[in-house]
């Protein structure tokens, strides 16, 4: 729950500062987290909960951001980045290439299992154990590299 107090705190902050971007994009947060919370019945959300919610609203900025890439539109893919800026100060650091490439290591070893048909088993049990610490997309690449050797 701290998250979610010290995102209260930046916005009363934000909003004196009068920092526009940092306004909405906190105040989005907390629309999110509040909405979330009602579709769990009204409880509040765990920490876990927080940061998988964050991690997807992150997620769907970088989709953003290759969208107006696409479309021409760089100004708008860069107020998108500087909302993923916004976004990132309150998650967990994720973590490095090789240390993911070492847990997908360790859970082939663990499931025994080998080549493309196997990368469901292993996803799953990889996302399991890193619970958010890592970008799924960038996982199920290693996966999908780790199993084609």
């Amino acid at each position: 729950m701290e998250v979610l107090k010290q995102l209260e705190k930046d916005y009363l902050q934000a909003f004196k500062a009068k920092n526009e971007l940092a306004v909405l994009v906190l105040r989005q947060l907390k629309t999110a987290i509040t909405n979330a919370e009602i579709v769990k019945k009204r409880e509040k959300l765990t920490a876990e909960e927080i940061t998988k919610l964050l991690r997807s609203e992150v997620k769907k900025r970088r989709e953003a951001i290759e969208l107006y890439q696409r479309g021409g539109r760089p100004e708008l893919a860069d107020k998108e980045k500087r909302e993923i800026e916004v976004v990132s100060q309150y998650l967990p650091p994720e973590l490095g290439e090789d240390e993911i490439k070492r847990k997908i290591a360790e859970v082939i070893k663990q499931l025994g299992v080998s080549g493309p048909p196997a990368t469901g088993k292993v996803m799953s049990a990889v996302m399991k154990e890193l619970a958010g610490q890592a970008d799924g997309s960038l996982v199920s690449q290693l996966v999908k590299a780790a199993l084609e050797e």
